[in-house]
């Protein structure tokens, strides 16, 4: 298997625009590709254990599991949406983001999210940060699909990014623009739920 082919065809189809409209199956088996895999504590599975042979990216993060839930494009779509308009600290302008909130997500795997739950967010790069369940929940947190109006693509700030209005979070709009995203990974691929 050659380690990066997987890379070229992963970005194409992660362009939201082209990935397949289906939706999950019956048994919620995800018919896209799987954009963001959830682990841990979920009560719902629809994809098997980690296979250090196709999930490659995982298995180099020194990511293991038994159980997880796997959402496609079409999945975190058929979610009830939210809309954001922070100041993003990339051109200190206003961007309007939208996704589902992420304490939705973590319901739609089964998750039962405590104010003390530990939610590990990992993005495609490896960078990776601990929040809590209420920090998630005070914060308002979504799993952003839409950067102004139009999904993002891999290899920007997507497809998936794991974001809050700072704006409108007291104590992150009282820093400084460069330090109110650091519990904010784009490219989001990868939730632990640890309750």
């Amino acid at each position: 298997m050659q380690k990066r082919r997987f890379f070229p065809v992963a970005a194409a189809l992660a362009v939201a625009g082209t990935l397949p409209a289906a939706a999950a199956t019956p048994a919620g088996k995800a018919r896209g590709p799987a954009l963001l895999t959830v682990t841990g504590a979920v009560g719902k599975t629809n994809r098997g254990p980690l296979d250090p042979v196709v999930d490659q990216m995982m298995h180099k993060q020194k990511i293991g599991f038994t159980r997880a839930y796997a959402f496609d494009f079409a999945a975190l779509a058929a979610l009830p949406a939210v809309t954001i308009r922070p100041t993003l600290e990339y051109d200190a302008a206003v961007h309007t983001l939208r996704g589902p909130l992420l304490r939705d997500v973590l319901a739609a795997a089964g998750v039962t999210l405590g104010d003390a739950s530990r939610v590990l967010l990992r993005a495609v790069d490896g960078y990776a940060v601990v929040v809590t369940g209420a920090q998630i929940r005070a914060q308002r947190t979504i799993v952003a699909t839409h950067l102004d109006g139009a999904p993002m693509a891999l290899g920007g700030l997507g497809p998936l990014w794991a974001v809050y209005d700072a704006d409108r979070v007291p104590e992150m709009a009282a820093r400084p623009l460069a330090e109110r995203y650091a519990a904010c990974p784009w490219a989001l691929y990868h939730i632990d739920v640890q309750t």
